[in-house]
């Protein structure tokens, strides 16, 4: 499984990246907020890097894997739910 919505496959090192960008710093820290609660209430930790108006995310995949393992697969799909693009927007029951 190569294909995942929003998020690019890298070969070596085997991984998945992603970035999403901003309208402001206040979205930017907002974004990951979210993401931090998200890694916390899964514990998972993705590699991410940031700077005032875009995010990128990195998710290596284990050693001679091609497929997110469960933990992984489960950030993924929670994460695409809060930024459904690449451009985020923030939800709107907020």
């Amino acid at each position: 499984m190569t294909d995942i919505e929003n998020w690019t496959y890298r070969k070596r090192p085997a991984r998945f990246e992603r970035r999403v960008e901003f309208d402001s710093y206040a979205l930017t820290s907002e974004f990951l907020e979210m993401t931090g609660e998200l890694s916390e209430k899964l514990d998972y930790y993705p590699d991410m890097n940031f700077g005032k108006t875009h995010v990128n995310m990195t998710i290596h995949l284990d050693e001679g894997c091609e497929e997110l393992n469960d933990a992984q697969a489960r950030y993924v799909e929670q994460l695409n739910n809060i930024a459904p693009d690449n451009k985020f927007k923030p939800p709107l029951d907020q």
